[in-house]
């Protein structure tokens, strides 16, 4: 049959169910070229996207949640996923939308469906966005036509409500029912436009078989998280659907029937399946030396075999706090336990966090060969996704970006490694694809293996636009945090709300630390067993094993073990540096090392990195003195880890020998991520778990060391000990709190100085931290009134902290059968991994961050001149865009300016300063790497002035800042 008024043939499927004006309502149009959607057409095309994604996509565990609350299980989680999709655009039925394209318009009108005019509408029609409108009409037509109380249908259509991002709230409902006018346009036609939003919502009930399980959902009543993952679904569905190159509009497309649009688009995505694991069978020893680039004859260690073994036998998978010390192999103990967690649960993917992008960068390493070994069946592809603002700059990811550039569907084959498969394994070629619809700042983290900064987990505690993408992002996963103690209260506040959801999702979850608080570890226990909690929560807080490990399962109580360590470790003993004249410290070094050896310098602020390596420079020589700190350029940060890993690192990852004599004086980046030894640490006074992290690069690896170095020893300095109560440095001061350091101090007490005894690694690292962290008293009585001072001041700070937090972080779980209604109200909008992003959910300052070029004496802007790879000194034009390998270098030179340059005041005179330094040929869209971006521009002598500082930058020492 053909239909006049629509211009398009009518035929099987939902267009087949429906004729007359119901046939000319729109959903689409392209102003170009004039083409356009029927909302019929688009709702069947979302729908059969939607079932697509319910079958070849959604891991096994989303579908099994989604499915328990519901009379039929897995079969009523489609159907329900299905219609959601086929009806989210409903409220486009309307006079309100359907104003906005005049011809379209006119077409509607034609057909009976009278409107006013966009201009005489456009004002009121605010209040009626379709996503709030397909709400309200879903809501009245189960409640009119298929007699549900109205308690029970908002459950569900805010799902359609909330499908562009942001559920709608009270509020706004009331506004719109207070205008029915933007529903239906009253007057004679009114009648029709009622019928043709009746007539599609039925003809969707009947067509995707809903409408004989609607009696049966009357008293379901959906979880908070169910509605949160089938709005994500919808969401999906939309924008996968709404993509014109895979779903053509009219009347090019009208051609196709919808399962040829369908099978067409679904082959060109090529949406790389989910991870379906087998649980991986025999000894743990097959399964590492399978798994993992074991040295031959290694064996897992006690912490290793223990975390497996627990996986097995808990009753389900649910959370698990590895606490081992550095290099006692969490890493692969958390792949092993995920792989295991993954087959039991259904989950099709891991998202490793992080709290750096330096550790991020290392970890997508060690993700993608674990990926590599992985059995996997019909050589499955497997989405992968390095996860922070400056992946595109990573090598390997670039790589597997380029792959996937061609078009929608191009991916190519990464990589075939056959790793040493268990007994009975199938091993296949393994296809690690970054996807291209799975990109940008939304849709990424929906790739199956994710390595990250733990800022997007963070993200999911945010009230932010989409939000519910990036909860079904990380509710298909097992979830891997890892360095737990290093996140502050601000971002605790955050976590332990993302946690809470987790735990509704039922995500298994794999916590990592070298040095939790007992007191840190119940709260993350709690915060994950939520509202399923039992009794035993106290025991966790009064373990004090070490190793230990963590576990807990729904509805059971919390399991503690203690594995035992594996008997690596040794003894460091601690000594008192006086904080002196500038010679103090080099006098001692140069005396410890005088018949070589390599030191270690640690300050807590790069001024007195800098301050010191200036002093040890004149006494040793520049040759014999490295800087390394976060205030350099990426590209020279990254040159600065390879050094470093170059001449200190393991001997399989050195290059060359080891220097004979040598000092590196670093910021707290050395604490974490690098595999790097010494001989000799000197360290400010820190909190006692970074203290120890910094104590983890003292005699790392079997070597030779000088006869007076061969006793690990950590001169603690950055302090004036002679004073009654010890008062550290201002800068350490202002970094980690008075009291976090008086409480470190008290807890070293008895290691340091002749008659202290040695720290034993890892024996005392547990005691050390339960002790500092603890709420017993600790020290002399001579510093109880400065610590209960500085106490005081802690505790307002944590308050203040947590206050913060909450005015963005999204609530509690609610009531199954609540609807979604404000979930995210007043929330900040967009959230992404840049320095804007990472303020949100990390307590500091907004980071500012600029790329840096210089100006050449002729006045030519380049990159500067020392970048390695052919990338130094490059010119970049101004009347045009430079070219590509430029302009990534610049990308690559990124810089955040240190905290003097952000406070309140300044920041903005010096954004404003920043800004008068535009090029608009690079502001276009040809110039994705420096489009937008604050340039800053040096001179020949790598100086500049700014906002009335002088900032230097120099290769050696990174930037300085100086005046005001």
């Amino acid at each position: 049959m053909y239909s006049r008024m629509a211009g398009v043939r009518a035929g099987s499927g939902l267009g087949g169910r429906l004729v007359g004006p119901v046939r000319t309502v729109w959903a689409k149009h392209d102003r170009d070229s004039d083409g356009w959607l029927p909302l019929w057409r688009h709702m069947e095309d979302s729908a059969a996207v939607a079932g697509l994604l319910w079958d070849r996509w959604l891991p096994r565990s989303v579908r099994l949640l989604v499915g328990e609350g519901l009379p039929g299980g897995e079969a009523d989680g489609r159907r329900l996923a299905v219609w959601l999709a086929a009806v989210h655009d409903i409220g486009k039925a309307t006079p309100a939308f359907a104003c906005q394209v005049e011809s379209l318009a006119d077409r509607m009108r034609d057909a009976g469906l009278a409107m006013r005019g966009w201009q005489q509408a456009r004002v009121d029609r605010r209040l009626a966005p379709h996503g709030l409108a397909g709400q309200v009409l879903l809501s009245e037509w189960l409640e009119e036509r298929k007699g549900w109380p109205g308690r029970q249908s908002g459950q569900f259509a805010v799902v359609v409500g909330g499908h562009h991002g942001v559920p709608p709230d009270h509020p706004q409902l009331k506004d719109l029912y207070d205008h029915p006018e933007l529903l239906r346009s009253p007057g004679e036609s009114e009648v029709l436009w009622r019928r043709v939003q009746d007539e599609l919502l039925g003809a969707c009930a009947e067509e995707f078989e809903v409408a004989g399980r609607l009696g049966a959902w009357r008293s379901v009543k959906l979880s908070q998280p169910v509605q949160v993952l089938l709005s994500a679904l919808v969401i999906m569905a939309d924008w996968i659907a709404s993509n014109p190159d895979l779903f053509p509009y009219f009347p090019e497309g009208a051609s196709c029937s919808g399962a040829e649009r369908v099978a067409a688009a679904w082959a060109a995505l090529r949406l790389p399946e989910p991870w379906r694991p087998g649980e991986p069978r025999g000894e743990v020893g097959e399964l590492f030396a399978a798994r993992f680039d074991l040295p031959e004859g290694a064996k897992p260690r006690p912490v290793q075999e223990e975390a497996v073994r627990l996986a097995r036998s808990l009753p389900a998978p649910g959370l698990m706090v590895i606490e081992a010390p550095m290099g006692e192999g969490k890493t692969e103990a958390a792949l092993a336990v995920a792989e295991v967690f993954a087959a039991r649960s259904g989950a099709g993917g891991v998202f490793f966090a992080l709290p750096t992008m330096a550790t991020g960068n290392a970890m997508f390493d060690r993700l993608l060969e674990w990926l590599e070994r992985l059995p996997v069946e019909d050589g499955a592809r497997l989405s992968v996704l390095l996860a922070h603002s400056k992946a595109a700059l990573n090598d390997t990811f670039a790589g597997l970006l380029h792959a996937g550039r061609q078009t929608i569907a191009a991916v190519d084959l990464d990589g075939e490694v056959e790793g040493g498969p268990l007994a009975g394994e199938r091993s296949a070629p393994a296809e690690l694809v970054a996807h291209q619809w799975l990109r940008g700042r939304k849709k990424a983290m929906l790739s199956s293996f994710v390595a990250g900064t733990v800022d997007q987990l963070l993200f999911a505690g945010l009230k932010s636009r989409h939000l519910a993408l990036r909860h079904l992002a990380v509710a298909g996963k097992v979830v891997v945090i890892d360095e737990a103690h290093a996140y502050d209260a601000y971002m605790n506040v955050y976590l332990d709300r993302v946690l809470s959801w987790l735990g509704e999702y039922r995500v298994p979850v794999v916590v990592l630390s070298a040095t939790l608080p007992a007191g840190r570890r119940r709260e993350l226990a709690e915060a994950y067993a939520g509202r399923a909690a039992v009794s035993g929560f106290a025991a966790l807080e009064e373990a004090v094993g070490y190793p230990l490990l963590t576990a807990v399962a729904p509805g059971v109580a919390p399991v503690v073990c203690e594995p035992g360590a594996s008997g690596r470790g040794g003894a460091v003993r601690l000594e008192r540096l006086d904080e002196g004249d500038s010679g103090v410290l080099a006098d001692r070094l140069e005396a410890e090392l005088r018949d070589g050896g390599c030191a270690l310098v640690v300050h807590n602020t790069v001024a007195r990195v800098v301050q010191t390596a200036r002093v040890l420079r004149k006494r040793f020589g520049d040759a014999a003195v490295t800087v390394a700190h976060a205030r350099f350029l990426d590209l020279d940060r990254a040159a600065k880890d390879r050094d470093l890993l170059a001449r200190f690192g393991p001997d399989d990852k050195r290059d060359g020998e080891r220097p004979v004599r040598h000092i590196v004086v670093a910021s707290q980046v050395v604490e974490q991520s690098l595999d790097v030894d010494f001989d000799l640490l000197v360290s400010d006074l820190c909190p006692v778990d970074l203290l120890l992290q910094r104590m983890g690069r003292l005699h790392r690896h079997e070597r030779w060391r000088p006869e007076r170095l061969r006793v690990a020893r950590c001169l603690v300095t950055g302090v004036d000990w002679s004073a009654g109560v010890p008062r550290a440095v201002r800068g350490s001061v202002s970094v980690y709190g008075e009291y976090a350091l008086l409480r470190s101090a008290a807890a070293l007490l008895p290691h340091l100085g002749e008659g202290g005894r040695a720290v034993r690694l890892p024996e005392d690292i547990s005691p050390l931290v339960q002790a500092a962290y603890g709420d017993g008293p600790l020290g002399p009585v001579e510093w109880a009134q400065a610590m209960g001072a500085a106490r005081e001041k802690h505790a307002v700070r944590r308050l203040e902290q947590g206050r913060k937090a909450e005015t963005f972080r999204i609530g509690e779980v609610g009531r199954a059968g609540r609807p979604l209604l404000g979930w995210i109200a007043a929330g900040v909008g967009d959230a992404d991994d840049t320095p804007v992003g990472q303020a949100q959910v990390r307590d500091g300052r907004e980071a500012l961050e600029v790329l840096v070029v210089q100006r050449r004496q002729d006045g030519v802007l380049t990159t500067v001149p020392w970048l390695g790879k052919g990338l130094g000194g490059l010119e970049l034009p101004q009347d045009a865009v430079p070219a590509p390998r430029a302009a990534r270098a610049v990308a690559a030179s990124g810089l955040r300016l240190p905290v003097q340059l952000c406070v309140p005041g300044v920041v903005d005179e010096v954004i404003a300063e920043l800004e008068q330094f535009c090029v608009p040929a690079w502001q276009s869209k040809d110039s994705p790497w420096l489009a937008g971006q604050l340039i800053l521009v040096l001179d020949f002598d790598c100086q500049t002035r700014l906002s009335g500082f002088r900032l230097t930058y120099s290769q050696a020492d990174g930037l300085e800042v100086t005046g005001a």
